[in-house]
């Protein structure tokens, strides 16, 4: 999205981020602090905040390590924790991943055990792995919503989605162990195939997918690339995307840092300032959350 500086565009997405920065101003969350550190406009009590967040999460944190002996919860605070600055060696964090890793390989992931029509579609045992499993197989999982306030409501998608959340935790952690890069694999494998926004793959599970590869190496660069191309060719004309939840695709988007992806956050911009309310945020649902991926897709757009 080429502009010049008469472009109103530009207009626009200054006036995003300026109610943006009013909404942030004075909130005193995880959320808040990111915002204001991107806006580069950190408060003085910032650090003390973050501390003190830092402490209130981990002392949630029960001695095995989990959050309420539940996957979701677990996987979002080890994100929490590193949001707020705290190193993989941190006491806090270890345990929490040491948790989650602890649940690769157990009954009750993705792809396990095999049916005609997986085994078709290549998401059976036969051809994918190092799943985490977030509830054994006889509970259910389903319905599941993300930080964003993305909901899965099938139980597939839904072991799906919440075991990309947690390899991306895995990996922004280091943790790139054998069933990791077994699970990176297997989502490069199964990407291959995703070719029909409308296929067997839902796109919202395309877009998990997606995000927990854009973390991972370069030699996982040629599948996202592959992926971005895939989803700025079904963005609509103003710059949504069908049959999905937004603000989870535009989450993904903002962890690629390759021009393709931006040219597709641009594009997005228009339905993004659309649905922004007059006190800045994007509706009550997820409210915070969704304000602070609105905020990094703006700043990034802005010329």
């Amino acid at each position: 999205m080429a502009s010049g500086p008469g472009d109103p565009r530009i207009g626009v997405i200054r006036a995003a981020i300026e109610r943006l920065t009013l909404y942030f101003e004075a909130e005193q969350t995880r959320q808040g602090l990111l915002a204001r550190a991107a806006l580069g406009r950190s408060a003085p009590g910032d650090p003390a905040l973050s501390l003190r967040l830092a402490g209130e999460l981990s002392a949630a944190i029960r001695p095995d390590g989990s959050v309420g002996a539940a996957a979701l919860p677990t996987i979002w605070r080890a994100h929490e924790l590193m949001d707020l600055g705290l190193p993989a060696s941190a006491p806090p964090l270890v345990r929490v991943m040491t948790w989650l890793l602890g649940l690769q390989g157990r009954p009750g992931a993705f792809g396990q055990g095999c049916e005609r029509v997986r085994h078709a579609h290549r998401t059976c045992e036969h051809f994918v792995g190092g799943f985490f499993a977030p509830a054994p197989p006889e509970q259910r999982l389903a319905p599941v919503t993300l930080p964003s306030g993305k909901v899965f409501r099938a139980e597939p998608a839904a072991r799906f989605a919440t075991s990309c959340f947690a390899l991306r935790a895995a990996l922004r952690a280091g943790q790139v162990t054998q069933p990791v890069q077994q699970h990176l694999l297997s989502l490069s494998a199964l990407a291959a195939h995703w070719s029909d926004w409308s296929g067997y793959f839902a796109p919202d599970m395309v877009i998990s997918g997606f995000h927990a590869l854009a973390l991972a190496g370069p030699e996982h660069r040629g599948t996202v690339d592959h992926l971005v191309d895939f989803i700025a060719a079904h963005q609509n004309e103003d710059g949504g995307w069908p049959n999905t939840d937004f603000f989870h695709v535009l989450d993904a988007l903002n962890a690629v840092g390759a021009d393709s992806a931006l040219s597709a956050t641009q594009r997005a911009i228009p339905a993004l300032v659309a649905r922004q309310r007059e006190d800045g945020a994007f509706g009550s649902n997820a409210r915070q959350e969704r304000a602070l991926i609105g905020l990094r897709a703006l700043l990034r757009a802005a010329p």
